[in-house]
């Protein structure tokens, strides 16, 4: 168990929003590794739009890190011999 969560923690998601305008890159913690915003979004009258972007590509970031997750878990349990493993979260 202790090798599977290093091994996640090493994982990286990277979510996008405003036609990636706005991205975050986030590790399997969960914990923002960088932040990438197009220069043309660093404007004062921009400010809401850009907190919305920000907002926006670390949920994407944080649903494809959940599948990423799901997959090299279910992944692991079948190598270990675990059959008909059903999708989590209910999906």
């Amino acid at each position: 168990m202790k090798q599977m969560k290093e091994e996640m923690s090493k994982l990286t998601s990277t979510g996008s929003a405003g036609a990636g305008l706005v991205e975050i890159t986030i590790n399997g913690d969960f914990i923002v590794q960088k932040i990438d915003i197009n220069p043309v979004m660093i404007d004062k009258n921009e400010k809401d739009t850009l907190e919305v972007l920000i907002q926006s590509a670390f949920n994407d970031a944080t649903v494809k890190m959940k599948a990423i997750i799901e997959d090299a878990t279910r992944r692991r349990l079948q190598a270990a011999g675990v059959p008909n493993i059903p999708p989590f979260g209910g999906r």
